[in-house]
């Protein structure tokens, strides 16, 4: 039998934070999760379109379950480290870190803090969220880390060289960089914690071919003539968010989904259909690019707060948790 939203367990009084929670796969999975009755958190950079989900989730919120709005801008670190501390100061605590937010396909941009747009808010943002987060995480039993990718982590290369894309650029090349950088980062978190016997699960997840925004904004951005035929022409092969979300609820909720475990559509290649355990993309398996990249990473956030908040490094990096350095 198929695993589906139906067979996630009570969330009583359990608190997830879902990034990118106002439309698309973030937004199916605030719902499933309210539905079941936790207390979902929409971390979103709009607070406009934030509370339009907010008011769109209540007729799904089971007793015992709530909505709050978070502000939370992942092209901003210094944003991150805020959004991390009302966290804290409101709740006190945190059972579930949904790392669902992020941008695809753009022409080349920058962060605020200068990095490339892609690495910068699919990877750097949540790694920076993730950081300041696990003092909460590490204090709950059964918290759990869910990190969603794409299958463009297949095709992905981390650039160790040319990490921000500025000798060279190419919109999907930078796009599964930032894919395969999440399912490293998820894996190499897992490995880490386990060092600590911390208690706290990170797991990846990817949705196949999940029709979301995503898409639309991509094709915009571009300006290209050929990908919206493209698009249409691949129509019949895309499923719904709420299918595509079914991966990362699994992980982020299933008793049998195994620390540093990575989820994802179990049909037509990894495309669509029910949740099942997939395979990584081959870089993620090689602990050495993990922990340069785990490296690089934290060298980037550490130095990017330093710039934004004025403060040294020695003095940053304690919000993105040391204790996992």
């Amino acid at each position: 039998m198929p695993w589906t939203a139906a067979d996630i367990p009570d969330q009583s009084g359990r608190l997830a934070l879902v990034t990118g929670a106002s439309s698309g796969l973030g937004f199916e999975t605030a719902r499933a999760l309210v539905a079941r009755g936790a207390t979902v958190l929409l971390g979103c950079r709009s607070r406009a379109r934030a509370e339009q989900a907010r008011q769109a989730l209540l007729p799904s919120v089971a007793a015992g379950g709530a909505v709050d709005l978070l502000d939370l801008d992942l092209a901003d670190l210094a944003a991150v480290v805020r959004a991390a501390r009302t966290v804290e100061e409101r709740y006190g605590r945190l059972d579930l870190l949904v790392n669902n937010a992020g941008v695809m396909g753009l022409p080349r941009a920058l962060t605020r803090d200068g990095f490339e747009l892609q690495f910068g808010i699919n990877h750097l943002g949540h790694f920076a969220l993730t950081q300041a987060l696990l003092p909460l995480l590490r204090a709950r039993p059964g918290a759990r880390v869910v990190t969603v990718t794409s299958g463009a982590q297949y095709f992905g290369r981390i650039a160790f060289d040319d990490l921000q894309g500025e000798r060279r650029y190419d919109r999907w090349q930078a796009y599964g960089q930032s894919k395969l950088a999440n399912v490293m980062f998820a894996l190499e978190l897992q490995q880490r914690l386990d060092a600590e016997q911390a208690g706290v699960l990170s797991l990846a997840a990817h949705p196949g071919v999940a029709r979301t925004n995503l898409q639309p904004a991509s094709v915009a951005a571009s300006g290209s003539w050929f990908e919206p035929i493209a698009y249409r022409l691949m129509g019949p092969l895309f499923q719904s968010a709420a299918m595509g979300a079914l991966p990362q609820l699994y992980a982020a909720t299933a008793p049998s989904a195994s620390p540093g475990g990575h989820y994802g559509p179990d049909q037509w290649g990894g495309m669509r259909g029910w949740p099942k355990a997939v395979p990584v993309a081959p870089p993620a398996r090689d602990p050495e690019q993990r922990q340069r990249l785990w490296q690089s990473s934290e060298e980037l956030c550490a130095a990017a707060l330093e710039r934004s908040t004025g403060r040294p490094a020695s003095a940053a990096q304690p919000v993105l948790s040391p204790h996992l350095a």
